[in-house]
């Protein structure tokens, strides 16, 4: 088990720092266009498209932290106030949602990549399947969070570790 948690960690962290770098991106191509179109006056014809577009992979690669992290399904106050039971059941609706969930952006995303591959980012000669790209790929990287952050949570369930604030306590490691 230990193997699939270094994976895991591992995919995560990869996913985390990649969202910060189109985080870094999105704010220079947004500086950028600031710059051309009130100093210089005449704006960029590609810099918000891009922005846009970065922004997409931001986010679904920061799906996988989110995830990973419990941060994605608030269901704090069932968990702090139900009994054992009622918070087993939740844990695993969670997850089986969490994974349909995902299941489903890869499936449409990966459709929706392939149907848009031949259309062009407006002012750049990129395919806009890329930008698209960023929903299967996303998903995709968020499914093992999700698997872990059910393990650990069903281990915290089993031995009876509660938190005082109702986080699940990560006994493999934070991201």
């Amino acid at each position: 088990m230990q193997w699939f948690f270094a994976v895991e960690r591992r995919i995560t962290r990869l996913a985390l720092e990649l969202s910060i770098a189109a985080l870094a991106i999105i704010v220079l191509l947004t500086f950028y266009q600031v710059v051309t179109r009130f100093v210089f006056g005449h704006p960029s014809a590609w810099s918000e498209v891009a922005a846009r577009s970065v922004m997409m992979w931001m986010v679904f690669m920061g799906l996988a932290a989110a995830f990973r992290q419990g941060a994605m399904i608030a269901v704090d106050f069932l968990m702090d106030v139900g009994p054992k039971p009622l918070r087993f059941i939740l844990v695993i609706l969670i997850a089986f949602a969490s994974l349909v969930f995902l299941g489903l952006l890869v499936w449409y995303g990966w459709s929706m990549a392939e149907r848009v591959q031949r259309q062009n980012l407006a002012g750049l000669e990129i395919s806009i399947a890329w930008v698209y790209a960023a929903l299967p790929v996303g998903a995709a990287l968020a499914v093992p969070g999700v698997v872990a952050r059910f393990i650990v949570s069903l281990r915290e369930l089993s031995s009876g570790a509660d938190e005082a604030d109702g986080a699940p306590k990560d006994v493999e490691g934070q991201v």
